[in-house]
This record gives structure tokens, sequence and C-alpha cells, in this order.
């Protein structure tokens, strides 16, 4: 049977869909008024406010800062992340977050199995390691931010804690919509959950005895072929729309993944087709505008 392979190509935007209003290069003045203050991303030279990196001007009443279109995870408290575990050390784990720098996940800041609550104790500390190993992925929420920027993150909820089978996206941070909540179980028939740190984890329906595990029950039965179909043309959606730079959140993606039905996951590999799908999108989102 023959299969279709996508051919290297440079990422490119879509002519037809609208640059952003105010973007700006380093070195760029932003205003010259004074009443402004100083935010991320901009330096005061000679009286005027410039960029010092390449990105979106935002503005929250008198402040000014730059958004930047590619930068790495900057966490902040509340912040829902998704993470490999890196390192098993004293009492805590070491997690790659996509940040800077590893984030820190503490003993005392997990649940422990079946969602026990008690002191953790020495025993408890033997079994780290039974309880999160190097490479599991995990989703948690960012705790605090040190003085260096590391994050310290927990999964003391019972939604937060170990993945089990599913499909992981890395994209632009930037892209990331912050919401009320970053976990859907979408109508076509998949969970996903949009870390602000630019991983996005695909998954099937999650079964009630993974949500009353306290974070640590894995289902490592084989996925029907239905949910994996589903989950990967969700994955092909979510790279479309990160490709031609979209905001990702539940409705942009619901959207996208209505509007590639008409078209096979192979044929989803196809630049002008995928481009079609993501015109697709923006138009009926515009119109609820």
């Amino acid at each position: 049977m023959a299969t279709y392979i996508r051919p290297a190509r440079k990422r490119k935007c879509s002519k037809t869909i609208q640059e952003p209003k105010r973007l700006v290069t380093p070195g760029d003045v932003i205003t010259s008024d004074t009443d402004f203050m100083r935010g991320h991303g901009t330096y005061m030279e000679e009286d005027k406010l410039h960029a010092s990196v390449a990105g979106v001007v935002e503005t929250v009443n008198k402040l000014i800062c730059v958004k930047p279109l590619k930068t790495r995870y900057n966490g902040e408290v509340g912040d829902v992340v998704i993470g490999r575990i890196t390192e098993v050390g004293q009492k805590r784990w070491k997690v790659d977050t996509n940040s800077r720098l590893n984030s820190a996940l503490m003993l005392s800041a997990v649940n422990l199995p079946g969602g026990e609550l008690r002191r953790r104790s020495a025993e408890d500390e033997l079994l780290m390691r039974e309880y999160l190993a190097e490479g599991d992925l995990i989703s948690a929420e960012v705790q605090s931010v040190f003085s260096d920027g590391a994050l310290s993150i927990h999964t003391r909820s019972l939604k937060y804690g170990k993945l089990g089978q599913g499909v992981l996206v890395t994209v632009s941070p930037s892209l990331i919509k912050r919401r009320k909540t970053h976990f859907h179980n979408l109508t076509c028939g998949a969970s996903i959950i949009l870390g602000n740190n630019g991983y996005v984890w695909i998954s099937p329906m999650a079964g009630a005895e993974e949500e009353e595990g306290g974070g640590f029950i894995q289902n490592l039965e084989p996925v029907l072929l239905s949910d994996r179909e589903v989950m990967t043309r969700l994955k092909n959606c979510i790279v479309g729309l990160a490709e031609y730079r979209m905001m990702l959140y539940d409705t942009s993606i619901l959207y996208t993944y209505e509007a590639s039905l008409k078209y096979t996951l192979e044929e989803l590999l196809k630049p002008e087709l995928m481009e079609e799908v993501v015109e697709d999108t923006r138009r009926r989102l515009e119109q609820e505008t």
C-alpha cells in the first residue's frame, strides 16, 4: 500500500492569515510617551521606549511589555504544566518542564498512592522511584517560583499525577491560551491537557479507576484503533495550528478537528490541505467574535 511521506520544508505562515498588528523587532520604538511604565522585553533610551526582543506589544493599563514570539517557558504560580522526570533525588524529583532550569517536585508535594493523607516517612523516601521513575510523564501545577526562575510544582490534586498512554506534542508556550481549565474531554472521544509550558498531552478518555488512583495508576491496556486514529488526527490538527501561529485552546482544536474530517489522516500530512483546514478554522472563529 502506497504511503505518503511529507517532505521536509521550512515553516511558513499562511498568506491569508493576518500578522499581529503590533509586531516589533529589537530596537523598534514602541512609544515616546513617558507616562507608560517599562515592562518585560523593553528598555528606555533617549526618553523613548524600545523593544529588546521580537514579539507582540501588550499593554495593561500603563504597563507596556513585549511578549516574545518564541521563548523558553517562564512559569507563573497556578500554571498547569506537563513534565518528564529526569532525576530522583533526596526527597525530591527533578522535572523537565521546558523552562530554563529543571523544576523541583518535592516528596511532600505529591499525593501518596490511593490519595492517602499522612506525613511522609523514611519508607516513602525509599519508595520514591516506585512512585515516579526517570522518564515518567506527569501533569502538575506550579506552586511557587524561586529567585533564580526555577519552579516548584505539586500534584496534590487528584487530577494531576502520572500520565499513562497517549501522545505528547511540543509547541511554543506563547501559543497556549490561558483559560480557567486546561483539562478537556473533547466530544470527539479523547482527552487533552494543554500545558502552559508548551507541552500538550493527548490521551484516550480516562476511566474512573485512573481518576481515583491518587495519580499513580496507569492504564496499560492496548488502545483501540479508533481511539488511536482520533488521537493522531488531533495531533495533526495541533501541529497545524502551531505551524500557522494560531492560539491553542479547546475550541480552536475542536473546530480544526471537525474541519479535518473531510480528509484522511494521510491527506492531512500535505501542507496545502492542512493550510486549508486551518484557514477554515480561522474563519469560523472570526465569525463568533
